[in-house]
C-alpha cells in the first residue's frame, strides 16, 4: 500500500500539527494498546470503550463515547493503512472487513509521527467528503476537542515506562 500523505486541501481537511514532549514509541503505545487508548481518546468527563480493535489493514476500529450528562457517541470504523511507530489511518466510512458504512460525519483520519528534537512531530489530518461535512465538524469543536484529547495523549505516553 502507498504510505504517501495526501496534499491536505482547504476545503475538505482539518489538520492539526503539532510536537509533543513524548517519544514516538510511548506515543504509538498510548494509541495502539487499547487499554491505554481508552484513557486519552475523548475530552474527560467523556469516557471511552474500545468495543473492536483489530490493528491491521482492514481490521475494524470501534469505539463508543459516553458522556456525563448521559449522551452518547457511536463510532465503528476501519484500520486502512498502518506504519509502525509512524502512521495509522482510519476511516468511518468504512467498517470491518473494508464493509461499506454509514456515518453521522464521515471522515478519515491520519496520524503521523516522526521525531522531533526531544520530542515528537505529531500531525492529525481529518479528510472529510466535502466542505459542509468539514465545517459542521469544525463547528461541533474538532480543533479544542481534539487538542485536549492530544493534551491527554502526551500527558499519558509521558508517564509510560
Amino acid at each position: 500500500m502507498a504510505h504517501d500523505t495526501p496534499i491536505p486541501s482547504e476545503e475538505t481537511d482539518l489538520v492539526i500539527s503539532r510536537v509533543l514532549r513524548a517519544p514516538r514509541a510511548k506515543l504509538w503505545r498510548a494509541w495502539t494498546d487499547p487499554a491505554l487508548l481508552q484513557e486519552w481518546w475523548c475530552p474527560k468527563p467523556w469516557t471511552t470503550e474500545v468495543r473492536e480493535f483489530d490493528m491491521r489493514p482492514g481490521g475494524g476500529f470501534y469505539i463508543f463515547m459516553r458522556g456525563p450528562d448521559g449522551g452518547t457517541s457511536d463510532n465503528p470504523g476501519c484500520f486502512v493503512d498502518i506504519v509502525e511507530q509512524r502512521r495509522l489511518v482510519f476511516t468511518n466510512a468504512l467498517i470491518t472487513g473494508w464493509r461499506p458504512a454509514h456515518s453521522w460525519l464521515t471522515m478519515t483520519g491520519i496520524i503521523d509521527m516522526a521525531d522531533e528534537g526531544d520530542g515528537t512531530r505529531y500531525v492529525a489530518t481529518v479528510m472529510h467528503p466535502d466542505k459542509a461535512t468539514k465545517d459542521r465538524h469544525e463547528e461541533m469543536g474538532f480543533f479544542e476537542g481534539w487538542n485536549i484529547c492530544i493534551d491527554q495523549l502526551d500527558a499519558l505516553a509521558c508517564h509510560l515506562p
